[in-house]
């Protein structure tokens, strides 16, 4: 277990578009471990690997749940539908928060550790997390998107 340290929005390599992952191997695998520890000692729902200055299309998200931790290579969304608004934070950016419009229902094609590709339908938090660490991985920070701040909603 390595924890990573989380770059903070100013950081340049936020704002750099992730390459797609070419090599499934240990190294991948180590990655994501550590970005999933570094999640979790944050308290954080989700992590793209540029906030961990890597420029990599890997994404981790947890919602706390029965489902458990879930790992996303080269993720790309295929669907959407729907709208949710609500307030959203993040890792990067510890001092923010607003609401942002995103879409209720995402489906999503990514890769898992070992290269083979899947396909998963997320609702609610998780179509949400799913949108923002895919920004993330696009050089986008939620708060280019938000409509209110916090403290206006």
């Amino acid at each position: 277990m390595a924890l990573r340290t989380i770059r903070i929005d100013g950081d340049p390599v936020l704002r750099k578009v992730a390459k797609p992952v070419t090599k499934f191997d240990e190294k991948l695998a180590l990655v994501v471990q550590d970005m999933l520890d570094t999640m979790v000692a944050e308290d954080g729902i989700g992590l793209a690997a540029p906030q961990i200055g890597l420029l990599k299309r890997i994404m981790v998200i947890d919602l706390y749940d029965d489902t458990g931790s879930k790992v996303y290579v080269n993720p790309e969304i295929l669907h959407q539908e729907g709208e949710q608004f609500e307030v959203e934070g993040c890792l990067s950016v510890p001092d923010a928060s607003g609401a942002v419009r995103r879409p209720a229902v995402v489906t999503l094609r990514a890769q898992d550790l070992q290269g083979d590709f899947f396909e998963v339908q997320g609702e609610g938090l998780l179509a949400r997390a799913m949108c923002h660490e895919i920004d993330h991985l696009n050089g986008i920070l939620f708060t280019d998107k938000i409509e209110e701040k916090a403290e206006e909603v």
